[in-house]
């Protein structure tokens, strides 16, 4: 096993790999850009790298600085977390050639599945059902006029060299194409230095649901089952869930969804962690999507349920160990969802909200986990993705598991900046959500329903519900710290009297 890893990320996903490399005794080391300087995951680090300007071009996506960093630190291998060079084929390719393990697929498995196109190509070669689209990338408006065209609209654009949603556009006329392709195109090129872009049928209202698959280097490979991630805003994904409410009544479909996620993983000479993304109809017919060649943002919702720490395996693939457990062994208990809160204002059509974070209230409790890159104090930048933290919880059922997440949301609060809780908080009461009734087009619909709602009330349908809330908030507050009687009123006390151990507390200023 290494003796020290460097993490060639920020935020969250740093904090949570850096967790794991303490838990196996391994030194870690951070690298930050000047907008990152007083963030947690440099906090936390045994060493910390400064690599450059808050641009990412300059710091994050500066394979040499991170290079250089690993060098001066002797660390023995690099973690790419997701984002960033987490799929750049030619950054694992360059870890390589100076003698570091990358933490992750072979830079060859990379550069099939990276591509979106090649990754097509790759996955009907291993008999995986794809959607129909264009082989190859286009190069400029008329060819995507006439590939539009041919295949009928609506289309989806879609970057050839990244996914997580960064250059996908859906374009539902031809007069629309033009500025969609300059604007994924342009996407695309700040997030994968990449500005290909292909063409793809759209499926209209279709489950996204996503395999998790691990395999060593050994020619041992397990699918650990699917993640629902089917509410998404802007094409990325909001709340995911294992397993998905779909698929948990046709244990049919989940095995053969694995099947064909292991058979283009193979294809493609893949190894350690990764994630096969299909879109499936109301049928049950599931097309390959692309394959995340890397850790993703969601992986907590697979580790509650099946018991496997994917970090931990990504670790032990990479330093060449076997799997030690077949798919026999491979067990879904009970049911995980995660919220992915976010500095956005959702009154605001979700715009990033940076600022200063003046106090955080994190939820607890039994099966509760929190992965947060964030404390009171700090400064959200402007520079990168506003995501803060996963709030994921685990129960036996799905419906216990809304249950658990509804009380964590009310007892999550970030204050100094607009977050997306007061969002999720109404998604966990929406009729729909509860009855598993999902597809990519859930939030839109969400909406229209909640707008209905309040033209037919005249109000949002829970203002008086808060409105209770917050006037027994103000009595239970009054109730306990002393409020003055208005002027005239007899002074009326409830409370009983303070305990001898409470009195001599306050009396040496511990209170």
């Amino acid at each position: 096993m290494f003796r020290k890893v460097l993490v060639a990320n920020r935020g969250e996903i740093a904090v949570r790999i850096m967790r794991g490399l303490r838990e196996s005794g391994i030194a870690s080391v951070a690298v930050y850009s000047e907008a990152d300087r007083a963030s947690l995951h440099v906090r936390l680090a045994d060493e910390a790298v400064s690599i450059g300007a808050s641009e990412s071009r300059q710091s994050y996506l500066n394979m040499e600085r991170i290079i250089q960093a690993a060098g001066a630190t002797g660390a023995e291998a690099i973690h790419p977390g997701y984002g960033f060079l987490s799929e750049n084929a030619d950054f694992a390719e360059l870890c390589h050639k100076q003698g570091l393990v990358f933490i992750g697929p072979p830079a060859s498995a990379i550069r099939a599945m990276g591509l979106k196109t090649e990754a097509r190509r790759v996955a009907q070669q291993a008999g995986v059902p794809v959607v129909p689209g264009a082989e190859n990338p286009v190069t400029d408006l008329r060819e995507a006029k006439m590939i539009a065209a041919a295949m009928g609209y609506p289309v989806m654009l879609k970057a050839a060299a990244g996914g997580g949603g960064k250059g996908m556009r859906q374009v539902r006329a031809e007069v629309d194409l033009e500025a969609a392709l300059r604007d994924a195109s342009s996407e695309a090129e700040r997030s994968f230095s990449n500005g290909a872009v292909y063409l793809e049928r759209c499926i209209e209202k279709p489950r996204h649901i996503e395999i998790q698959v691990l395999l060593d280097q050994h020619g041992n490979g397990v699918h650990l089952g699917e993640r629902e991630c089917s509410i998404q805003r802007r094409h990325q994904k909001v709340i995911e869930e294992c397993p998905s409410p779909f698929t948990a009544s046709r244990p049919e479909l989940r095995e053969q969804m694995g099947q064909a996620a292991l058979r283009a993983a193979r294809a493609a000479g893949y190894h350690n962690a990764g994630t096969v993304e299909f879109l499936v109809d109301e049928t049950g017919s599931f097309y390959f999507l692309e394959m995340n060649t890397r850790l993703q943002v969601e992986h907590p919702v697979t580790e509650l349920v099946t018991g496997r720490d994917l970090v931990q395996w990504q670790l032990r693939v990479a330093a060449g160990e076997r799997l030690g457990f077949t798919q026999r062994d491979v067990v879904w208990n009970g049911a995980a969802i995660e919220c992915r809160i976010c500095a956005e204002d959702p009154d605001r059509q979700f715009l990033p909200s940076p600022g200063r974070i003046e106090a955080i209230q994190a939820p607890t409790g039994p099966g509760v986990r929190l992965d947060t890159g964030v404390y009171a104090g700090w400064m959200v930048p402007v520079e990168y993705d506003p995501l803060l933290a996963k709030l994921v919880v685990w129960a036996e059922t799905r419906k216990e598991a809304i249950d658990r997440l509804r009380v964590a949301l009310r007892e999550f609060s970030i204050r100094g900046i607009k977050t997306n809780l007061s969002f999720f908080r109404q998604v966990v009461y929406d009729s729909e959500f509860q009855a598993g009734n999902l597809h990519t087009g859930f939030i839109e619909e969400f909406f229209a329903r909640s707008a209905a709602g309040r033209s037919a009330a005249g109000k949002p349908p829970d203002s008086r519900r808060d409105a209770v809330a917050a006037i027994a908030a103000v009595l239970h507050w009054r109730k306990h710290n002393r409020v003055p009687a208005p002027s005239g009123a007899q002074p009326v006390s409830n409370a009983q009297p303070a305990s001898r151990w409470l009195s001599e507390g306050r009396s040496q200023g511990l209170r």
